[in-house]
């Protein structure tokens, strides 16, 4: 089985849709998965991602199932260098890397600033559903692995966001979504591929083929989006925060 884990275009997030340049992300995205011969679609409710879906569902005459889930992975915490509350994976690297739990798997959510901000609940009930769903479709989670009666070749596309497929993924390669937050950059409208591997009859893991392709975008001499990226040097006039 191969899942396909899509970020939205570039967002507009005043109005939870998208820029000019996101719509047209997506119109170049869509002319990409229309190509493939796809199962099921899945959407995060939240309407920048829907309206980025929009495009590939109406030029494949399709439609995709809403996901409660699937919006971005939401909670927020106390950042030692803000008064405000962001969301628990925008972090400043100083100030979280020193703590060892945070690089471990099954560690990563309980040091008190992410267990005040109830994280670890918000990543069970992600995951939870998460493997519910893939269990319909015959792959059920045994620990760190996956067990099936059948396997098979379906193709499932979800259209989500940068903090969600983080945690998605991690939990498949059994990898602390904190590492990946802050060592991964997803642009917008960029396709991340997993494909489960089964070495020995019934006896599944996953594996990520490709993490934040566009080139759906390059063929198109279309730049990505800056977004999800902070300046590469500091006098650079781009995003510090």
């Amino acid at each position: 089985m191969k899942l396909i884990l899509i970020r939205h275009g570039d967002p507009d997030y005043t109005i939870d849709s998208l820029t000019e340049k996101g719509w047209k992300e997506a119109e170049y995205l869509s002319e990409r998965i229309a190509k493939l011969d796809v199962r099921d679609f899945y959407v995060s409710p939240l309407g920048r991602a829907r309206d980025t879906a929009s495009l590939t569902l109406k030029r494949m005459n399709r439609t995709a199932t809403e996901c409660a889930w699937l919006r971005e992975f939401a909670p927020r915490i106390n950042r030692p260098d803000r008064e405000d509350s962001p969301v628990c994976w925008d972090w400043l690297p100083q100030d979280w890397v020193g703590d060892e739990r945070f690089y471990r798997y099954d560690e990563w959510y309980e040091p008190s600033i992410m267990s005040e901000g109830k994280v670890g609940e918000e990543y069970r009930w992600v995951t939870e559903n998460f493997d519910a769903l893939l269990a319909k479709y015959g792959y059920v989670r045994d620990g760190h692995i996956y067990r099936t009666e059948q396997g098979n070749n379906d193709t499932l596309v979800f259209f989500c966001h940068f903090g969600v497929t983080c945690v998605l993924i991690g939990h498949l390669i059994g990898v602390s979504p904190m590492a990946l937050w802050h060592g991964l950059c997803s642009a917008p409208t960029s396709v991340s591929t997993i494909v489960t591997e089964e070495r020995r009859k019934g006896i599944v893991s996953f594996r990520m083929s490709s993490f934040g392709d566009t080139s759906h975008l390059y063929v198109k001499d279309e730049p990505p989006a800056f977004s999800a990226r902070f300046c590469e040097c500091w006098e650079n006039d781009e995003r510090h925060d």
